[in-house]
């Protein structure tokens, strides 16, 4: 099968000079340093070897996973939300379903624990990275899938200075695949081109790079693995670049003729589609300019795997740097390095010191020694009890050991305080405080330890930014089909909403949440610590419902507890509060209060007319008094009046009657049911009973027939 040798050829050599000469190999040693002082490998094993052999001890006292386990809990507590916000073109609540399928898409990516891990790797090593991108493995129409690389694998362009990627030439991800691998993820007959090859047979070699790789077997050479075992298509031993870089090409703009904006045409987009577009946005128009696209170039060895233009509009990597200064990528870990050494060293010196008190040795004169011989008294003579036999006791003498150093001891605990000042951790960040310190110093001091992270925080924040950016744009360009999502609004009870988009109206047949269109900007929102959060929601909500009588949920007050298995206990809650008899409580108690609200319409409407026929008198005796004539007109408004009170009087005594009348059927009807389901369980509850009390009748008499048998 014809190869293109040049691609690959130019391939390798642009690896092979971001590798050599851009640096990553000198971050792969300094990132497997760190590593190793994380995970308390802390002494060079010549040196440690060396020192073993001299007996003297090389402590490993390991303070740096303390304190990054202590940056990672601030990380996992800090949560973040994005937010999408309409702008230029987007639909009504557009923003709203943006943002939940965005929510969706993380949730199936375990986005939380994938931050973490890319957090980790950045803390550590200075370099995290995820990779965004679609899948259709699971479906034709795809999904995004969000997944972490290896930051020793990532090679990112070394003429770059700047932290988005948006910014950079190329990136390059290297990996080691099997022939099975090639052949599902690009063809059989490259792989079986790349099968059963020897690694004097491959053109450009072993990448020194990967020469160690990382694994669940170790650190294992790959120069050491047998040869036939390189033959087998399961094992991953083809070295595979992947490399997105950008070329010159030219580029179809959406134009606003009116604003003068421009927005890329998404590449997957055909004329018709682009067409329907200007139909349904008079103000576009679309201009085609020269610009930089992403080419997308994959090769094993001299066989080009893939070397097509790459449908996204970004590079998949996302990068993570804990501080960053021009392409210098600074990590928490390398800065430790020295200050953990010193502590080993000068623990272990002290400890070496302590030794030798004990076991100092000894002066002995040629000959003298009866009961031992110089090697059995250099193996025990620090030993407790024991015995010398000698000519003369002044043939023997103890060597007298050195003192300890003065400061050797407040060397160590330098160490440590020169840790606890260089990570920002101090005793109050790690849980240490003192009993005689104050709540209000303790906080105190934990609101300066984060000062420490808050530079760490916000580029966690700016890469959050920059994933929620690719996501957008990889929702807008591929998830055009109708869609149906569901997202989990409540992790207490399960609680679920379904959305639709791209979903078109049965009535006018226009698509309903067309995400694919309009601009939305990002937000990114920080939370504070779950747990201090719900301490404080508890605490809050507690208060006002209790002291100041807001009608707080129940639900709302469990959910911020620390109360174990509460969703069951919610459930509980809505099962007694959705049940019968809370339904014919509240029945009864929604009549009590419409037979009140009509006995105060009547005592107002009582008061209206007493009020009425006291002014009428009132004009009665005014009109007599003054010998005016119209009394007999007063008398007979008099007599209205009174016949009108009396009906009225009447009416609402009917009203409240039949009120009554009505809470007494309804109430009744509702002890009935009770009665008859509490009948009910009465009667199963007998049942029950009756048949356990004739199992154990007829288990008697088996028992006794078997009691005098024995007998």
């Amino acid at each position: 099968m014809p190869t293109d040798t040049k691609v690959a050829q130019d391939q390798w050599e642009r690896y092979a000079y971001c590798r050599d000469e851009g640096g990553h190999l000198e971050y792969v040693r300094k990132s497997r340093m760190c590593e190793d002082f994380f995970a308390g490998l802390q002494w060079d094993p010549a040196i440690a070897a060396e020192l073993k052999e001299q007996r003297r001890p090389a402590l490993t006292i390991n303070k740096i996973l303390g304190t990054m386990s202590s940056i990672f809990g601030e990380q996992i507590d800090l949560r973040q939300e994005i937010a999408y916000k309409a702008a230029f073109g987007a639909p009504a609540g557009g923003s709203d379903i943006l943002t939940k399928t965005f929510r969706h898409i993380s949730g199936k990516n375990q986005l939380d624990w994938l931050r973490s891990e890319m957090f980790a790797d950045g803390c550590i090593t200075s370099r995290g990275y995820v990779d965004a991108r679609m899948n259709f493995d699971r479906s034709l129409t795809g999904d995004v899938v969000i997944s972490s690389r290896n930051p020793r694998n990532t090679i990112p362009d070394p003429d770059a200075h700047e932290y988005d990627p948006d910014k950079w030439g190329d990136v390059i991800h290297t990996s080691w695949m099997s022939a099975d691998d090639i052949a599902v993820l690009y063809s059989e007959a490259k792989a079986k081109e790349l099968r059963n090859r020897g690694a004097s047979a491959w053109a450009f070699g072993f990448d020194s790079l990967d020469n160690f790789r990382d694994r669940f077997a170790g650190d294992s050479q790959l120069g050491s693995v047998n040869v036939a075992h390189g033959d087998d298509p399961t094992s991953r031993m083809i070295r595979v670049i992947d490399r997105q870089h950008r070329v010159l090409s030219r580029i179809k703009y959406f134009v606003n003729t009116r604003s003068g904006d421009r927005k890329e045409i998404p590449g997957s987009w055909d004329q018709n589609k682009i067409n329907l577009f200007l139909a349904q946005n008079q103000v576009l128009a679309v201009d085609e300019v020269p610009g930089r696209k992403i080419q997308w170039t994959v090769t094993a060895d001299d066989v080009v795997l893939h070397d097509k233009a790459s449908p996204y509009k970004h590079f998949t990597i996302v990068p993570f740097f804990p501080h960053f200064r021009y392409g210098r990528t600074i990590g928490l870990v390398e800065n430790l390095i020295d200050l953990q050494e010193l502590l080993n060293k000068t623990t272990s010196q002290e400890l070496h010191v302590v030794n030798t008190m004990a076991n100092s040795g000894w002066k002995v004169k040629t000959g003298s020694l009866k009961n031992l011989t110089m090697d059995e008294l250099e193996m025990t003579g620090a030993r407790t009890g024991i015995v010398l036999e000698l000519d003369d006791t002044k043939d023997a003498e103890k060597i007298q050991p050195n003192q300890i150093p003065q400061g050797l001891d407040r060397l160590s605990m330098k160490a440590e305080n020169y840790i606890k000042s260089v990570s920002g951790r101090g005793d109050a960040q790690m849980g240490m405080t003192r009993a005689d310190v104050s709540a209000d110093q303790i906080e105190a001091n934990n609101a300066f330890g984060d000062v420490s992270l808050l530079k760490c925080m916000d580029n966690l924040r700016r890469t959050d930014w920059i994933l929620a950016r690719n996501v957008r744009d990889l929702v807008q360009e591929f998830y055009t089909d109708p869609r149906i999502l569901r997202i989990t609004n409540n992790q207490l009870t399960g609680e679920q909403q379904e959305i639709k988009i791209n979903w078109p109206d049965p009535t006018t047949g226009e698509i309903q949440d067309d995400l694919s269109m309009g601009d939305y900007d990002i937000e990114v929102i920080s939370q504070p610590a779950k747990q201090t959060l719900e301490d404080s929601q508890f605490e809050q909500a507690a208060y006002l419902k209790e002291k100041l009588g807001v009608p707080i949920p129940d639900e709302f007050l469990i959910e911020n507890s620390r109360l174990i298995n509460k969703t069951a206990l919610v459930q509980g809650i809505k099962a007694a509060r959705e049940g019968p008899e809370a339904q014919a409580q509240q029945k009864i108690q929604m009549l009590g209060g419409q037979l009140e609200l009509a006995n105060l319409k009547a005592d107002i409407s009582k008061t209206e007319a007493d009020a009425v026929l006291k002014r009428s008198k009132a004009a009665s005796e005014l009109q007599s008094m003054q010998g005016q004539p119209g009394e007999a007109e007063a008398a007979q408004q008099e007599m209205l009046l009174e016949q009108q009170k009396h009906e009225q009087k009447m009416t609402q005594d009917k009203e409240k009657h039949d009120q009554e009348m009505a809470l007494a059927v309804e109430k009744a009807r509702l002890d009935a049911q009770i009665k008859a389901q509490q009948a009910k369980e009465d009667a199963r509850l007998k049942r029950a009973q009756a048949i356990l009390t004739m199992k154990q009748a007829a288990e008697k008499p088996a028992a006794g027939g078997q009691e005098k048998k024995a007998a």
